[in-house]
């Protein structure tokens, strides 16, 4: 009674933890079928099973799929930053049950969680890896594996926040390795990277492309949001 939970969001008091009061749950905006196959961009229609997005055809991206959560608006933002800079941990338990449901097409099939990596200095600083953090809690909700030594940070790089999209992949092209325990103890899994927040997507698929051609058809990526610029539905 004197510690009440709380809504993640805005801190009025609600009935259980770890999630939101109904005004900051009406303000998610959900992504949801129809949306494109390959990048989980949402469609304002339904225009086929096989459509894809202008995206992913006019640049295919270097994995199978993507899914997201959430779209990366002002509330989404906030979560996120509290999360990621904020300490605010608890988070990561609210945000991976809404990516288990975005993900739900990849649970059929044996899946092992790669969370994106941050190099030792910048882990140093922050004391935690969000994406870890996430990858844990999607391993104790679907009951895959987490495998964070197979891909690794090989240099530090520079924020992603406020660089243009062909700055964002200058940024990190090479900074990513597969290593040595990926081939020692992979055997057939699909590989799942998980992330808070898709942009332009330049540090997904530069993991997926640390990875050999002959795997990456094996790999996915989960995040709790990405950005869609532009009207939804465009194609």
């Amino acid at each position: 009674m004197l510690f009440p939970p709380c809504c993640l969001a805005c801190d009025e008091p609600i009935i259980e933890a770890d999630g939101l009061c109904a005004a900051c749950w009406g303000r998610l905006r959900f992504v949801s079928k129809p949306y494109c196959p390959v990048l989980g961009i949402p469609f304002a229609a339904d225009l086929g099973a096989s459509v894809l997005s202008a995206q992913a055809i006019a640049n295919p991206p270097p994995f199978a799929r993507a899914r997201a959560a959430v779209i990366y608006d002002d509330l989404a933002r906030q979560m996120v930053s509290q999360f990621k800079y904020g300490d605010r941990l608890e988070l990561a338990k609210f945000c991976a049950r809404l990516m288990v449901n975005a993900g739900d097409d990849y649970w059929g099939t044996p899946c092992v969680f790669v969370p994106v990596p941050l190099h030792w200095r910048r882990r140093l600083l922050r004391r935690y890896n969000q994406s870890q953090l996430l990858a844990d809690q999607l391993s104790e909700l679907t009951g895959f594996p987490t495998h964070s030594g197979w891909v690794a940070r090989k240099r530090p790089t520079r924020r992603q926040v406020g660089l243009s999209s062909k700055d964002r992949e200058q940024n990190v092209r090479g900074a990513f390795v597969v290593t040595d325990t990926f081939l020692e103890e992979y055997q057939g899994q699909h590989i799942v990277i998980v992330d808070d927040v898709v942009t332009t997507g330049a540090t997904v698929e530069a993991i997926a492309r640390s990875f050999k051609a002959k795997y990456r058809n094996k790999v996915n990526v989960i995040s709790f949001a990405r950005v869609v610029t532009g009207p939804i539905g465009a194609i």
